[in-house]
Order: structure tokens, then sequence, then C-alpha cells
């Protein structure tokens, strides 16, 4: 790589375990020798003792370093960073970044010191790619597209790319400038016709997640939600809570294991009208202004078709019911009925916001 690159970045193989082989092998390509650097070794001494552990000598080799290479700090952990500046033999430099491979040690020290180092390495002529993502959900990735006029055409400018996670699809808006200013430029209207094309289907940019989106609505209209869960086991809960606007919004929620619903209720059941009443009683019960619903697995269809799973929202005015084909992946199955449950409460808030 440093022989047909002029910058190189490596993740990984900078802690302390025998397997981890890359200063090694960096100081192998550079003809480096490993050097300690002491105020490197001071650091990771420190930081062990400030955690109440005892540090394993072998940590020691965290600290050496090829000859003439430079530390970039890790403020999360004890892998500080490499970058050695080498001429090659026609006398070109190559650049070569070594970063630690947890993504969190990874991802702040590239936009904590890496980045502002690259710019300056490239200069005044260096080319902008700015990258905009916008988060969608309630339709497939075919029938999206074809929502999207001639937008994700290769040579398009910019470029608009599809990917779905697991169930969530993600438009990436890809542009290149001089500057950010210039790129953002480029990508606006291609945004604004995704927006106008897709409308509520969109419900956030970047990282969001259907759960940050219904808090954000929540927050808006000063109203709380409290769960109640069967077939997804606490997973929409867990998202929830964890989200980071979640703290006076989401009051909590309750999981009811299949096989205690099973128990509780006969083979002839009405399961939609036993999920609305959960609802209502979940609302109720956590004194808030919404009540979300999840019913149980559902059973097999004798005609084939796909078994449909329930959901119910009860609002300060009435029950919101919706049912949905419970009919994906099974790696996805629980994780899409979560998120289904989300959109009903999303789209029921937008709705709301609108009147």
């Amino acid at each position: 790589a440093m022989q047909r690159a002029d910058l190189v970045v490596t993740t990984g193989g900078i802690g302390p375990t025998a397997d981890d082989l890359t200063r090694h092998a960096l100081a192998a390509a550079a003809d480096r020798p490993l050097e300690l650097n002491a105020q490197v070794w001071t650091d990771i001494q420190t930081l062990f003792r400030r955690r109440g552990r005892v540090m394993p000598e072998r940590n020691r080799i965290q600290a050496m370093f090829p000859s003439a290479s430079e530390p970039i700090a890790n403020p999360n952990g004890t892998a500080a960073g490499i970058y050695l500046a080498l001429a090659r033999p026609d006398q070109s430099q190559v650049h070569v970044f070594v970063l630690p491979g947890v993504p969190a040690e990874m991802r702040e020290m590239w936009f904590g010191s890496l980045k502002t180092r690259l710019q300056q390495l490239l200069g005044p002529q260096r080319t902008i790619f700015a990258h905009r993502r916008i988060k969608c959900f309630g339709a497939g990735e075919s029938e999206l597209e074809q929502m999207l006029p001639g937008l994700t055409e290769r040579g398009r400018t910019p470029m608009v790319g599809i990917t779905v996670h697991r169930a969530t699809i993600t438009l990436r808006v890809t542009a290149q400038g001089a500057t950010m200013e210039a790129c953002q430029m480029v990508m606006a209207p291609t945004i604004d016709v995704i927006r106008e094309c897709l409308g509520t289907l969109i419900f956030g940019e970047e990282d969001d997640e259907l759960q940050d989106a219904v808090l954000r609505l929540l927050e808006c209209q000063h109203s709380t939600l409290a769960t109640v869960e069967i077939a997804t086991q606490g997973l929409v809960a867990q998202w929830l809570a964890t989200a980071n606007s979640a703290s006076t919004l989401y009051l909590g929620g309750t999981v009811v294991p299949s096989e205690v619903w099973r128990r509780a209720n006969t083979v002839d059941s009405d399961i939609s009208a036993r999920v609305a009443e959960m609802a209502c009683q979940v609302r109720g019960e956590f004194h808030a202004d919404y009540g979300l619903a999840i019913g149980p697995v559902p059973a097999s269809t004798d005609d084939g078709s796909p078994p449909r799973i329930e959901f119910a929202l009860a609002t300060p005015r009435s029950v919101i019911q919706e049912s949905k084909p419970f009919a994906s992946h099974p790696d996805i199955r629980l994780s899409l009925a979560g998120k289904h449950a989300l959109n009903l409460i999303r789209l029921s808030l937008v709705d709301r916001s609108a009147q």
C-alpha cells in the first residue's frame, strides 16, 4: 500500500496482545526500529492508575513506536495511534496513519486530530466530498426508487444511492466541490425533490432512527408515551429508553412473555380487541398521553397468506389500530415489527401536528 498510495490509513492491531502486529508490520515495512516513547508510557500507566487496575507489563508495547514516527493521542484508551511520513525511492512522500480498531476510539481520533492533519497535507487544492443521508421507512426499496424520477441513475450529479438495513432505507446523496458550501448547493435541489416525492416516508437524516423521530414529535407536542410488548420482547422499550432525548418523554413499558399471553387468552380470543385494551391499560398505568401496544407473534394462516401482527395506539381521543404482515426474514422480523409500531405513532403524531 505504501508503494502505490500517498496516504495509508489502517485500523486495528495496536493493542497489547501477541496477535496485535500492526506496529511491528509498519516498523518492518519502513525499516525503522521500535523505540519507547516516554510520554506515552507515562500516559498508559496513569490511565491504569486512574481506573484502579494493575497494569500488565505487556502494555509496554503500546508505548513503542517506529523511529521518527509521532503518536496520535487516544483520549479513551491505551492504544495511541501512529503517524509516519516516509520518502519513497522517487523522493515522493507517503503518509501512514495507524488508528485503533475500537470504533468509538477510532472515530473520535479521526475527527479530533486526523481530519485536521489530512486537510493540512492536502492543502487548498483538495476536493471536498459531502454526503447527506436521508432516512425512510414504510416502503420497499424498489417501490421507493420508483417514486424518485431518475434520481438513482448512474453518472448523475449529485449521486443518489440506496441502502437498506433492517427495513430502514437510507438515501445517500453525494456531491463534490471546492468547499462544503459548494457541495451543499449542488445537493440542495435533489434533496428538495426527494422530500417532495417521498413525503412522510422520510423520518429523519444522518444517524436518526425511528425512535428519535418519535421522541422529537412527542417533545414538540409536550406529550408522553408508554408501551406494552409481546412479540417484540421489549425491543421497542430498549430503543426508546436509550435514545438521547428519552428522559421525560418515554415513561416506561411492560413486556408480556408469549407464554404468559397464551395462558391468559384462548385460541378464540379477539387478538385485535385485546391489543387495543392493552394499549389503553398501559396508557392509564403510566399516566401517559399515548399507549402503544404490540401484539403476539401471529399463528400461521390456513390459506398460506402471510400472518399479520396487531398494533394499537391509545391516544387522548381514540384508539388507532393496524396490522402488518409478519413474513420477513427471521433475522429482522422482530425489529421490523418494532419499527412498524414506532411508525404507527410517528404518523399519528405527524397528522396531529398538521391539524
